[in-house]
């Protein structure tokens, strides 16, 4: 946003009503919104019953189960009853966090039947459905393209592929998750053999107290509904979801990769069901990182004209359509399948670096290396992948230079630890490829205001 909008009443966002001639901020508009789709709560009363009466139908043979969802069916009717009769908005949304609570239900309790642990999860999902998701639909008025943006980052488009990702997550958590709590006697791996049973059992598993697969699928749902919440100006108006969202994605998604890579080191074996929700979410981060900029830039223009950080966080801003975008430049709104990968590109050296980080993860098994020098090629290699794709986020572009030192090491690591000829001219050369590819910028297609990352060359 520009100076010029800030200091224009009609777009600052100041004021309690339009029909005083000024618009409201977004975050009170979607604060006060439960109060006029009244129709949600009776949805939310109607899941509260149906938990009422689960225990005994379902058979949930969990006597903590069974008093978990007759206390959480209370509270959800309970809330909803007090949205609708005291007017109170702050109620419909305390109900999320129920909805919250019974994802996570099963795996405090360690539900001993799938139907505790499929029930709890659908509803919960059901009940923030309702209770976020559907509230946080209202279109916003003003532009939707940030000042000096290409393209919007938060179309549907935009957010098609990470919801999709999330669900995928979720399923191949949940499916681990319940050979865990020993709904199903096997699980399926057609790379590894054993290699997922083995580290669903392990030590490290095992030292949750809960199920540690459980926990990614309820992270999973989570980053799923978050794709839903919020129209496309989301990067505008509701700054704290997309706070939480990429929170949830970029350093949280990154730790559950760094575990994954870390498998072999701490089990000895990979999964494959691990390796494929860790790869989906590298581009969930990658896809994610450029409507997490935007929302910082808001901040940081809302900040510059006075507004405290606080406020702006959680009531966004408006934008004029004069001081939107590139108005010569600036992408169709359009959500066509094209919309769904801006902001992302693959140049020729970062495939390659993806490459060449696969090729040393696949090393030791090809030259026959053991010990501290596999270990590193495993560790290594993974991490080239995850940067090298986490870089084709054009935001994040400056990430490929974290390949550099990872070059450095892939060089001097077999000198160090003594390896034959062969691998060690196999490890000087990815090395040195891998530093050249992690050079160059490439072409940068979009434009992103004032980033200064993407000018790095």
């Amino acid at each position: 946003m520009t100076e010029n909008q800030h200091n224009n009443p009609s777009n600052s966002g100041q004021g309690d009503d339009e029909s005083n001639g000024e618009m409201q901020e977004p975050g009170e508009m979607m604060l006060n919104h439960p109060l006029k789709e009244p129709w949600i709560q009776y949805g939310v009363i109607s899941l509260g019953f149906w938990l009422l009466f689960s225990p005994s139908t379902l058979g949930y043979e969990s006597v903590l189960m069974t008093w978990s969802d007759i206390v959480t069916g209370v509270v959800l009717i309970g809330l909803s009853a007090v949205t609708l009769l005291r007017e109170n908005p702050w109620a419909s949304y305390a109900n999320s966090f129920v909805g919250l609570w019974l994802l996570m239900a099963p795996l405090v309790f360690h539900a001993p039947t799938a139907a505790a642990y499929l029930n709890d999860s659908l509803v919960g999902i059901l009940v923030i459905m309702f209770t976020v998701i559907i509230m946080m639909r209202m279109e916003m008025d003003g532009a939707t393209v940030p000042s000096g943006w290409s393209y919007n980052p938060s179309t549907a488009a935009q957010r098609a592929p990470l919801i999709a990702l999330g669900f995928f997550g979720f399923f191949v958590s949940r499916y681990m998750a319940a050979y865990q709590l020993g709904h199903i006697d096997a699980v399926w791996d057609p790379f590894f053999g054993t290699g997922t049973a083995q580290i669903l059992e392990s030590r490290v598993s095992e030292a949750f107290p809960v199920s540690d697969s459980g926990l990614g699928a309820v992270a999973y749902a989570i980053e799923a509904l978050m794709g839903f919440m919020g129209d496309k100006s989301r990067w505008r108006t509701m700054p704290w979801m997309v706070s939480f969202f990429g929170i949830v994605v970029i350093p949280l998604g990154f730790v559950q990769v760094l575990l994954v890579i870390s498998q072999p080191l701490l089990v000895g074996t990979w999964c494959t069901l691990c390796l494929l929700s860790a790869f989906g979410m590298l581009w969930m981060i990658s896809l994610t990182v450029d409507e997490v900029v935007a929302m910082m830039q808001l901040l940081k223009s809302r900040m510059s004209e006075g507004v405290s950080f606080w406020h702006a966080f959680w009531m966004g801003g408006h934008l004029s359509e004069e001081d939107a975008g590139l108005p010569e430049e600036t992408r169709s709104e359009r959500n066509r399948p094209a919309g769904m990968f801006w902001g992302v590109s693959l140049p020729w050296y970062l495939l390659g670096a993806m490459a060449l980080g696969f090729w040393l993860m696949l090393s030791p098994t090809i030259f026959g290396t053991q010990g501290l020098l596999a270990n590193s090629s495993h560790l290594v290699g993974a991490l080239v992948v995850s940067f090298s794709v986490i870089a084709t986020g054009e935001p994040a572009r400056a990430v490929r230079f974290l390949n550099i030192p990872l070059g450095v090491w892939i060089v001097i690591a077999p000198w160090l630890f003594g390896a034959p000829m062969l691998v060690t001219a196999n490890g000087v050369l990815v090395g040195v490829l891998l530093i050249g590819a992690s050079i160059p910028q490439g072409q940068i297609r979009d434009e992103y205001g004032d980033w200064w990352p993407q000018y790095i060359t």
